[in-house]
C-alpha cells in the first residue's frame, strides 16, 4: 500500500482501474483485427478509467530511468580495445534503463502517454527527456553502433521490435516533435528494419520461449508497425512468417506454462500473432485447435496468475511482466472472436485476473522490475495494439 500511494496511485483507486479496465475492455466494442486492418489509434483510456493522474506513476518510472546508466547489462560485441567504452558512448541515445531494449521502450513509454495525455504534470519532462535522448547525433551514432561489425545478432529481434513500436508511436503523433524526433531515427529506423527483413527470411523455426528471443511476439510488434506504415513488403514478410511458424500448430502445452524467468507466453504470443494474421472465421477455428484448454465457462483457473518469488531479482522479476503481457494477449486473442464465442467468458476473467495481478506489481520498489514494468503496463492499459 505505502508503494503504491508513494507513486501517485492510492491502492483503491488501483481496484477500481483494474476492474473497470478488465471488464470494458472487451465490451467496448473492440473490432476484430482481420482483413481490413484499419489504421490505429490511440485508445481513449479515460474512458476506462484511466487518467493522466493515474499515469503518472508510469510516466516518473521511466523519467527515473531513462538517463540512469548505471547499474548497466550490456551485451556488446567487443572487435578490439577501441570498443572497451561506457555505454553513454556506445548507445548514446539508449544507454539508461538496465538495458538497450527497456531503455528504448522507456521512451515509447513516455511518447505513448504524451500522445494519450498531452497535458499531463509530467509532460514537459517528458518532452524535455526525448528531446536529449533522440538527438540526431546520438541516433547516428547508434545506427552505426547496430551496423557495426559482429552486431548482426544485436537485440534481435526484441529490442528491435520495440524500437520499430517507438518509431510507430512517433509516426501517428500529429505533433512538431514527434516529426523530429521521428527524422532524427530515420537512420536507426532504416538499420533496423534492415537488419529484421535479412533475418526473417533465414528463420528455419521460430523460437518459442518466454523471453526476449520470442519469434510471436517480436512478429506482433513488427505487423503493427509495418501496417501503420504502409509497408506492404515488411507486412507480407511479417505475416507470411506467422502463417509459416504457427499455422499448422495444434494442442500448445500451456501447462508447461509458465518457466521460472517468463515475461511472455509462449501459446497466448503465437495466439496474439495469429489474431492479427487470419480473418476472424479462420482465427476462432485455429484458436479451438491451437489451444483446446480454453473453457465456455467463466473461470479463470485454467490459466493461474504467476507471483514472482523475489521482484528484486533480476530474472525472477520477470514473472510480474508476465502477467501483463498475459492480460493484453488475452485481450487481443477476444479483440478477434465473434461476440457469441463462448470462450469469451473465459478469456475476460483471466485477462481480468491478470490485469488485477500485474498492475500492482508495477511500484518501483526494485529497479530490477522498475525499470521496464512500466512499460508492460502501459501497453496494457492504453491498449496498444488493439485496433480501433
Amino acid at each position: 500500500m505505502v508503494a503504491s500511494m508513494r507513486f501517485g496511485f492510492h491502492p483503491l483507486r488501483l481496484k477500481d482501474l483494474v476492474c473497470t479496465l478488465v471488464v470494458a475492455a472487451p465490451l467496448f466494442g473492440v473490432a476484430a483485427e482481420n482483413a481490413t486492418h484499419q489504421k490505429s489509434n490511440v485508445a481513449d483510456p479515460s474512458a476506462l478509467g484511466f487518467d493522466a493522474s493515474a499515469s503518472e506513476r508510469f510516466a516518473k518510472l521511466a523519467l527515473a530511468c531513462v538517463h540512469k546508466e548505471y547499474p548497466n547489462k550490456i551485451s556488446h560485441v567487443l572487435n578490439g580495445d577501441s570498443d572497451v567504452a561506457p555505454p553513454r558512448k556506445l548507445t548514446p541515445a539508449f544507454c539508461g534503463c538496465y538495458d538497450w531494449h527497456s531503455s528504448v521502450h522507456g521512451h515509447w513509454l513516455l511518447v505513448r502517454l504524451l500522445r494519450t495525455f498531452p497535458n499531463a504534470s509530467f509532460a514537459s519532462a517528458a518532452r524535455d527527456a526525448l528531446r536529449t535522448s533522440l538527438s540526431s547525433e546520438n541516433l547516428k551514432r547508434e545506427a552505426a553502433y547496430l551496423r557495426g561489425e559482429g552486431r548482426a545478432s544485436f537485440e534481435r529481434p526484441y529490442g528491435l521490435a520495440w524500437l520499430l513500436q517507438l518509431c510507430a508511436e512517433l509516426r501517428e503523433w500529429d505533433d512538431p516533435q514527434a516529426r523530429e524526433m521521428l527524422r532524427n531515427l530515420k537512420p536507426l529506423e532504416d538499420a533496423a528494419v534492415e537488419r529484421l527483413t535479412t533475418w526473417l527470411p533465414k528463420l528455419s523455426h521460430p523460437v518459442r520461449v518466454g523471453e526476449h528471443d520470442q519469434t510471436a511476439f517480436a512478429l506482433g510488434l513488427i505487423l503493427d508497425y509495418a501496417r501503420g506504415k504502409n509497408d506492404e513488403g515488411l507486412t507480407k514478410l511479417a505475416a507470411d512468417s506467422a502463417r509459416k511458424f504457427f499455422l499448422a500448430d495444434r494442442n500448445c502445452p500451456l501447462t508447461y506454462e509458465p518457466s521460472g524467468e517468463d515475461f511472455l507466453s509462449p501459446c497466448l504470443g503465437e495466439a496474439d500473432v495469429m489474431r492479427r494474421v487470419l480473418p476472424q472465421a479462420e482465427f476462432a477455428k485455429w484458436l479451438t485447435q491451437f489451444l483446446p484448454q480454453i473453457p465456455n465457462t467463466a473461470t479463470a483457473d485454467w490459466l493461474p496468475v504467476v507471483i514472482s518469488p523475489d521482484p528484486s531479482d533480476p530474472k525472477l522479476a520477470h514473472l510480474d511482466g508476465l502477467n501483463l503481457s498475459r492480460s493484453w494477449m488475452l485481450v487481443g486473442i477476444l479483440s478477434a472472436l465473434p461476440a457469441d464465442d463462448p470462450r469469451r467468458l473465459a478469456l475476460t476473467s483471466a485477462a481480468e485476473a491478470h490485469r488485477r495481478s500485474g498492475l500492482a506489481a508495477v511500484t518501483g520498489e526494485h529497479y530490477e522490475g522498475g525499470h521496464w514494468l512500466g512499460s508492460f503496463a502501459v501497453y496494457l492499459t492504453t491498449q496498444r495494439g488493439i485496433r480501433k
